[in-house]
């Protein structure tokens, strides 16, 4: 499985948001984006992480950052998931795993012991001109907006 490193182009991609609409990557040229992979809508992790974004997106879009999630879930869910708890960002649907697995986000991994396939908990910052700036594997769903700010130098309120 391809990880992703800083300095690399991001594969592009055009994915549809929670209303059906389709969001690409090269709509965030000229300005950061922070994309976070998440393996599933509704559950406890996800549903923390998601919150935690919500929370603190203000913060990022000051400090010029634009925040984008994405799973595998249908924009159906996906819609269900962001009217639920509020959600202000785009929450994207890769149905088909290309993208996810185009950023080394989805294949073998560690689930209470078993070595099993699927989502794997990822965020990755593009910068303004569509390269990686930062890309994290295997992230826990809770403390990682936190710990990802301090990465970016992003003050987030205590």
């Amino acid at each position: 499985m391809t990880r992703l490193e800083p300095g690399q182009p991001a594969p592009d991609w055009t994915l549809q948001d929670a209303e059906g609409a389709q969001v690409s990557l090269s709509d965030y040229r000229g300005r950061k984006v922070i994309i976070y992979v998440y393996p599933a809508a509704m559950t406890p992790g996800c549903t923390k992480q998601a919150c935690d974004f919500r929370d603190n997106e203000a913060i990022f879009a000051k400090e010029g950052y634009a925040v984008v999630g994405v799973s595998p879930d249908s924009p159906a869910k996906l819609a269900k998931f962001v009217e639920k708890e509020s959600l202000s960002f785009p929450l994207l649907s890769d149905e088909s795993k290309e993208m996810l697995e185009a950023y080394g986000a989805y294949g073998e991994k560690k689930n209470y012991g078993k070595t099993v396939v699927g989502v794997i908990r990822s965020t990755f910052v593009v910068d303004e001109e569509g390269l990686i700036e930062l890309a994290k594997y295997n992230a826990k769903a809770t403390g990682h907006v936190a710990s990802l700010a301090k990465q970016l130098g992003v003050e987030l309120p205590a």
